[in-house]
């Protein structure tokens, strides 16, 4: 449904300026946002292989496992229905500590295997009520640093391109406990519906 939106924008924005005469101003746009993009891809790929060497660091020094192990009891909390020692846990854990730093990318993968896990322990084609929850978490991540605005913040020329850490530390820990709340409320709605 994207793909089809996207494409109507294209197609619209093409036909209006093939009959408002602005045909050259759109390709010229198009080869100049071709180029940013590549520009920018080739900034964030080299900060975001300094942040994964920095988590690499960081598990090799055993911060990781700190993490973990301070986490996983609200993890377990959060999560009730599932086995206190599945590697669901671990992979689940793992997804919010890269999203902690601002590493979406890198907490992308782990966050698959975490669904591929619940799936497998739920036997069913609808999404269990651990699914849900950590889509709405994963949604929501928590984050202490940025990485990537910050990223793109240094790509455009930003004099403080760390000033936003402050405001995106309340914004996702208010994001995040809203999440929770209103994952319980349904939840727990449907509970009293059945």
């Amino acid at each position: 449904m994207v793909n089809l939106i996207w494409a109507s924008m294209a197609i619209i924005g093409i036909v209006y300026a093939l009959f408002n005469g602005t045909m050259d101003q759109v390709n010229q746009a198009i080869f100049e946002s071709a180029n940013q993009a590549v520009t920018l891809t080739i900034g964030l790929i080299s900060i975001l292989i300094f942040w994964l060497g920095i988590m690499k660091i960081a598990e090799k020094a055993s911060i990781l496992n700190m993490l973990a192990k301070l986490f996983r009891p609200i993890i377990l909390k959060i999560f009730p229905d599932l086995p206190k020692d599945h590697p669901v846990i671990g992979y689940i854990l793992s997804n919010i500590t890269a999203n902690i730093f601002g590493l979406g990318n890198a907490a992308t993968p782990m966050g698959i295997k975490a669904m591929e896990e619940m799936k497998k322990l739920s036997n069913s084609d609808e999404a269990s009520r651990s699914m849900i929850t950590f889509l709405a978490l994963n949604t929501s991540s928590l984050t202490l640093i940025p990485t990537t605005v910050i990223a793109i913040r240094i790509q455009f020329g930003s004099q403080e391109p760390t000033e936003i850490v402050g405001t995106t530390i309340i914004a996702t820990i208010i994001s995040t406990v809203a999440a929770i709340l209103i994952d319980r409320y349904f939840y727990y709605k449907s509970l009293r519906r059945k």
